[in-house]
């Protein structure tokens, strides 16, 4: 199964600051590397490309045990937006006075409908 995986940019790397590599993911998740990367084609997370090695996903985007609850919504309604994989996890990362923090750092705080609606009104 081949995966296209967008090649970062350095200002949202550093945004994010912390990444870990597919088959990291997949090991912490308790799944098959082929099934992470079916949750990045369904959307349900996102990664890049950092270099020439495999495709990595933001720590932040991970529970104890699972992909960070409202995160997968998000990315959804980030896509239906028009946003790419990098464009996502930028708006993610990057502060938003309203909020206050970041989109992620709501999400993590369990406010992810809150951040939904946010990320819906990027589409009108």
């Amino acid at each position: 199964m081949t995966l296209t995986v967008a090649q970062i940019d350095r200002e949202t790397d550093q945004l994010v600051g912390e990444w870990l590599p597919l088959s990291a993911v997949a090991k912490k998740l308790g799944l098959s590397i082929g099934r992470t990367k079916q949750l990045i084609k369904d959307k349900k997370l996102v990664g890049a490309r950092r270099g020439s090695g495999e495709p990595q996903i933001p720590v932040r985007f991970l529970g104890p045990d699972d992909v960070l609850k409202g995160l997968p919504g998000t990315l959804t309604v980030l896509a239906d937006a028009g946003y790419d994989e990098v464009e996502s996890i930028r708006w993610l990362f990057t502060a938003d006075d309203s909020l206050p923090g970041t989109p992620i750092d709501a999400i993590s705080a369990g406010r992810h409908t809150e951040v939904k609606r946010r990320a819906q009104a990027l589409g009108f």
